[in-house]
């Protein structure tokens, strides 16, 4: 099997199809489809929980496929908050402080692991999967009318998960993928430390 055919796997197409999704998206808020913008949304949301979840059932967990889902994230986030500028202007307008927390969050992990390892990291904590959770449910209650607070408290969650990003950078002395926690880099650095 060549090099290009392995990196064709289910996992690696789920993700891909986000790098596709994005271009449309952007398409759809563009010309005012918002409804439309929201399920395509909804179904690139999917793709991002499912991905990880068929590498691991299929044994198909690469460091390119880590590597491409950060990527992939990176892209979608960004998307979203053009797509959502354009399309709900007073409500980004509002939220902009929210909206600035949470396009950090993506952005300043990235620039702290291009600063330290010159490339990009892909950690995937489980405090990124549950930030991205929050902020794609709450995105939906923003946007469709309910409150702001949910949002704004998924915006927290975003930092919080960043801040936690950005210490594991820190902390690894090279670059790894798919790490649980920061706890977990701490613990096995102690080990490390104790062995004689």
């Amino acid at each position: 099997m060549n090099n290009t055919t392995s990196k064709l796997t289910l996992p690696n197409l789920l993700t891909g199809f986000r790098f596709v999704a994005a271009p449309v998206l952007l398409w759809l808020a563009w010309h005012g489809h918002g409804i439309a913008f929201m399920e395509l949304l909804a179904i690139t949301f999917l793709t991002d929980l499912l991905d990880g979840m068929a590498a691991r059932l299929t044994g198909q967990v690469t460091q390119f496929g880590a590597t491409l889902d950060s990527w992939a994230d990176v892209i979608t986030y960004l998307t979203i908050a053009l797509c959502c500028w354009w399309l709900w202007p007073d409500v980004v307008s509002r939220e902009l402080l929210y909206v600035g927390l949470i396009v950090a969050s993506c952005l300043l992990p990235a620039l702290a692991g291009m600063l330290k390892f010159g490339c990009f990291t892909s950690y995937h904590t489980w405090a990124v999967k549950i930030a991205a959770v929050a902020m794609g449910l709450t995105l939906y209650v923003l946007f469709l009318g309910g409150p702001a607070w949910p949002f704004r408290a998924a915006a927290v969650v975003c930092i919080l998960a960043a801040v936690e990003e950005i210490a594991i950078t820190l902390l690894l002395p090279e670059p790894e993928s798919n790490l649980r926690s920061v706890w977990d880099v701490l613990k096995r650095s102690v080990r490390h430390d104790r062995q004689p």
